[in-house]
This record gives C-alpha cells, sequence and structure tokens, in this order.
C-alpha cells in the first residue's frame, strides 16, 4: 500500500512538473506567424540552385520545428536576407598520398565557405530584432567533381548555418 501512494505522488508530481515547465526551451510565446521570404544568391560564384534550396530548407525548419504557421502578410516575424559569399578555396595538402603511373601524388583539401545576411524582425518583441551574417564551411578531398561538391558539401554548411539562425532566433540563448 506504501508503494502505491509512492508511485501515485511521483506520477502527480511529474505531472505538476511538465505543466509548469516547457521542455522545448522555445523563447517564442506570444508569435503565431512567420513570413520567411526567399534568400536570393548574390555572390561572385553562383551556384544555380543554392537560393531555391536554402529558402525551403530554413522554411521547413521553422515550421516543422515551431508552432508558427506560415504566412505572406502581417506576420509576428519576418525572417529574409540574402547569400553574399560561396566560395570554393584550396586550404591544404594532407599527409595521404596516392600512388599513380606519374609517381606519387600528394592529395589537397579544398574548403567550400557560405556565409548569408539575415535580417530578424519580431513586430511583437523588436528587442530582439537584429542584421546579422552567418557563415560556415565544409572541407573536402579535392578530387571531389563540382556535382558532388553541389549536393553533399552545400548540404553540410547550409544546415550549419540553418541550425545557428534557428538556434538565435528560437533557443535565444
Amino acid at each position: 500500500m506504501n508503494q502505491l501512494k509512492n508511485l501515485l505522488l511521483l506520477i502527480v508530481s511529474v505531472g505538476l512538473l511538465n505543466s509548469c515547465y516547457s521542455f522545448t526551451g522555445s523563447s517564442l510565446t506570444d508569435e503565431k506567424t512567420v513570413q520567411i521570404n526567399e534568400f536570393p544568391n548574390n555572390s561572385a560564384l553562383v551556384n544555380p540552385t543554392l537560393s531555391q534550396q536554402f529558402s525551403t530548407d530554413i522554411q521547413n525548419r521553422f515550421l516543422q520545428r515551431t508552432t508558427l504557421k506560415g504566412t505572406k502578410s502581417n506576420p509576428d516575424i519576418l525572417i529574409e536576407g540574402e547569400i553574399t559569399d560561396y566560395t570554393i578555396s584550396p586550404t591544404t595538402i594532407t599527409s595521404t598520398t596516392q600512388q599513380t603511373s606519374a609517381g606519387t601524388i600528394q592529395e589537397s583539401q579544398n574548403k567550400l565557405t557560405i556565409t548569408v545576411k539575415v535580417r530578424y524582425e519580431n513586430k511583437l518583441h523588436p528587442d530582439l530584432n537584429f542584421d546579422k551574417n552567418f557563415s560556415d564551411e565544409a572541407v573536402f578531398n579535392s578530387s571531389l567533381s563540382q556535382d558532388q561538391i553541389e549536393t553533399s558539401q552545400v548540404k553540410i554548411a547550409t544546415d550549419r548555418i540553418i541550425n545557428k539562425i534557428f538556434n538565435d532566433i528560437v533557443a535565444n540563448w
């Protein structure tokens, strides 16, 4: 009988704690709607699919992981910006070597860097508004083709950027 009372007390306590505290960690409390405009690619080197893919991915992140509803007019939150940098540059020569008929070749790595300028406007809490650049990179073997870079490395860098943007807006840490 004593164990039953303890179990019942535990269940009630957990229920009360759960109703008092939200485990989502979201700082979005009053906001109900969001408008995320397309992010044009204004970088010198243009990846033809980057703008559309980035815009779709960031919209999906906010609509799937928050309770916000998408809208095209009078949103509580407006997120817009542009892709300002998309560069591929050589970074290192690795210690890994490759034997070919021409001799021994040291492998090299390249770095993809993407920078996105974001303007965040919160109509309900204007003190949270910001204009900020978010950047990330992906290092890869220089033997990758342009198609392989655009399908795998771009996804790595943009996912990291979207995580940073999402955390700055939703987690507000």
